[in-house]
């Protein structure tokens, strides 16, 4: 086979995350795993550096670079740079210049408005694409995590990521019954910065608070109790400050939005028809997504719903590898993507 000839139209699948931003190349996978993050200068208006690089500069720059998350909650918050971001990447994957406009899927929140949808297409289009199309996330990320999405059996996915979380109920290659709520990630980290404020009042930046959360977060009670340092700005002296927390403080700190998630979940197994019910109990619910990593997170959801949580085995990944998936199998896959309105 002539590698000239399949490097032509390479399709592509984007997991276009609030934290984080996935490519999949067909024939290739995951090629790119990049924060969703842009420096821009302001007073050239030119892009400093995306992705990782831009994310070391988050809170550190000076004032005519800023550091930009162009996703909020799980869709565009700022357009332009979004668009620049997603030509940025994928120029990145398609090291030449010309490159045969590829055909793109996109995974977007299930909860996500016919304009948002529209801003995300833009964007694509604007980026170099041929065509767009869409895939919702609890979608992606349950065919991701393997799950038998075509058979006329109940599955659950609880894809919790950085902006949105995500919990379906998908049979015969269809979402049943899906909620998405806009408690994920970033919640945590903002709770972990208010709590430092409120209890020692340490002013954190987003990324030591996220550390935080990575090294002692859990959303269930461990039994051990690990300690971190942390450091911030003292809000009454002014100055550098180094602070120890301990598993149980920040579990505390967090509790609020982990019992919304907790919550969403058993409300939408209360929208689950019964007939679904019962293959729930059988085959349980698949965790994925970052925020599923959270320590205690599948002891948690297994407590309060009583069924079987699994923690799918490319959790960080699902959603790109779902994706992906239908751009490999285009045809068959064809019915899981969101159709186009006709309008």
């Amino acid at each position: 086979m002539g590698s000239k000839l399949t490097f032509l139209g390479r399709d592509m699948a984007v997991d276009l995350g609030t934290a984080n931003t996935l490519v999949y190349v067909r024939g290739r996978g995951i090629v790119l795993n990049e924060p969703s993050v842009v420096a821009l200068n302001v007073t050239t208006g030119k892009i400093v550096a995306v992705g990782i690089e831009a994310k070391r500069m988050i809170g550190r720059t000076p004032g005519n670079i800023v550091a930009i998350r162009p996703l909020r909650d799980g869709v565009i918050a700022d357009f332009d740079v979004t668009e620049r971001m997603l030509r940025y990447f994928l120029q990145k994957v398609h090291k030449r210049r010309h490159f045969v406009r590829p055909r793109i899927i996109v995974a977007v929140p299930s909860g996500i408005t016919g304009v948002e949808q529209r801003a995300v297409k833009e964007a694509g289009y604007q980026a170099g694409a041929r065509r767009v199309y869409i895939v919702e996330e609890p979608m992606a990320a349950a065919i991701g995590a393997g799950l038998p999405v075509h058979e006329p059996t109940g599955n659950m996915v609880v894809d919790i990521g950085g902006g949105t979380t995500e919990v379906a109920i998908i049979s015969m290659g269809g979402i049943v019954t899906s909620q998405s709520i806009r408690v994920a990630g970033d919640e945590l980290d903002q709770a972990v910065m208010t709590f430092a404020k409120k209890e020692y009042s340490l002013m954190l930046g987003e990324r030591t608070a996220e550390e935080v959360k990575i090294a002692i977060g859990s959303a269930h009670t461990t039994g051990e109790d690990f300690h971190a340092e942390i450091r911030g700005r003292d809000l009454v002296t002014g100055l550098p400050k180094t602070i120890v927390v301990s598993a149980e403080e920040i579990r505390r700190a967090t509790a609020e939005p982990v019992n919304v998630i907790v919550d969403a979940v058993k409300s939408t197994l209360d929208k689950c028809p019964p007939e679904l019910s019962g293959d729930l109990m059988d085959r349980g619910i698949a965790l994925t997504g970052g925020g599923a990593l959270l320590k205690g997170m599948v002891d948690r959801l297994r407590d309060e719903t009583g069924m079987p949580v699994h923690l799918a085995d490319n959790a960080l990944d699902s959603v790109a590898l779902g994706s992906g998936k239908c751009v490999e199998d285009f045809e068959a896959l064809q019915q899981v993507l969101v159709q186009e309105p006709r309008s």
